[in-house]
């Protein structure tokens, strides 16, 4: 056994309230101010349905969309962006073999790059297309939900599209980020009503967000989005990550409060981060550690 795997929290540990970290909110908060401040450029080869909303949530943080997908101008385009997202939610041939231009330029310019495994365990080439990319570049985050996580671990397909269907408890969903980033040394992100994120030694949980995300196509794309233009700052996988997502289910508790339903929902939503504050972000945010670790 590991002196990893002789300190990680007990099962019990993973379940239940956790006590949020407030310098974790703080440096979140820093981060939202610096995304604002420097408006990054985050590229993104993304998919047909989530093309409009990841745009617009890309702006309403604060930074710049890029949708760049052909051969032609992806590696220039990516080398000059602060961060690659790479999303295969409507994956092509083609797109793939583009994805893997720019995520070599990406690599080789030292900019950061996400992937959305999208639907991994649903077909072989989804699955396959996510091997290949995770083989030939360098990702700085994984962010899915659990049912596509558990196959890039290894675990088997067994997705319905693109939905988690298999129950797991918060112990597996931890876990499993932990295996993840460990595989692909890179920071992984398991979401769902508790979002779960590793780089392999340490965890972070975040308790931000709302039910009705669950109900609006694309929320999850918009989340990997989010965890792209926050990562576009400059800041470490890990922080960046942990920072996106819990400003993200922040701004999605806010909007249920003024929505009257799904339709409604996906409109505040948007209204919602654009109107996020760093002192927001500073009172509202609940991450927590889970390694004893202090959130300076």
């Amino acid at each position: 056994m590991s002196e990893t795997d002789r300190n990680a929290p007990a099962g019990s540990a993973f379940a239940g309230a956790l006590a949020p970290d407030r310098g974790l909110a703080a440096r979140a908060a820093r981060l939202l101010e610096r995304v604002r401040d420097r408006r990054p450029l985050v590229h993104h080869i993304t998919n047909l349905v989530v093309t409009h909303s990841t745009a617009n949530l890309t702006l309403a943080l604060g930074a710049s969309p890029v949708m760049a997908y052909a051969a032609e101008e992806v590696a220039e385009m990516a080398a000059a962006a602060q961060a690659l997202l790479l999303n295969i939610g409507t994956l092509t041939a083609p797109e793939l073999e583009a994805a893997l231009l720019a995520g070599r330029a990406a690599n080789a310019a030292g900019v950061p790059v996400l992937l959305d495994p999208v639907g991994a365990g649903a077909t072989r080439f989804r699955l396959e297309a996510c091997r290949r990319l995770l083989a030939e570049v360098r990702v700085a985050v994984i962010r899915g939900n659990a049912d596509e996580m558990a196959a890039l671990a290894g675990d088997g397909g067994g997705q319905r599209g693109v939905d988690a269907v298999r129950p797991r408890d918060e112990g597996e969903r931890a876990e499993l980020a932990r295996r993840v980033a460990r595989r692909y040394r890179c920071v992984a992100a398991v979401t769902g009503a508790r979002d779960w994120l590793s780089d392999g030694e340490r965890w972070i949980a975040c308790d931000n967000g709302h039910p009705l995300l669950a109900q609006v196509t694309g929320t999850g794309c918009m989340a990997s989005t989010a965890v792209a233009t926050f990562l576009a700052a400059g800041e470490e996988p890990l922080l960046a990550a942990a920072s996106a997502l819990g400003a993200f289910g922040l701004a999605a508790e806010w909007a249920a409060r003024d929505a009257r339903g799904p339709g409604s929902f996906e409109v505040a939503l948007l209204d919602r981060v654009a109107a996020l504050r760093p002192v927001d972000l500073e009172e509202g945010l609940r991450l927590a550690r889970l390694d004893g670790g202090e959130g300076r």
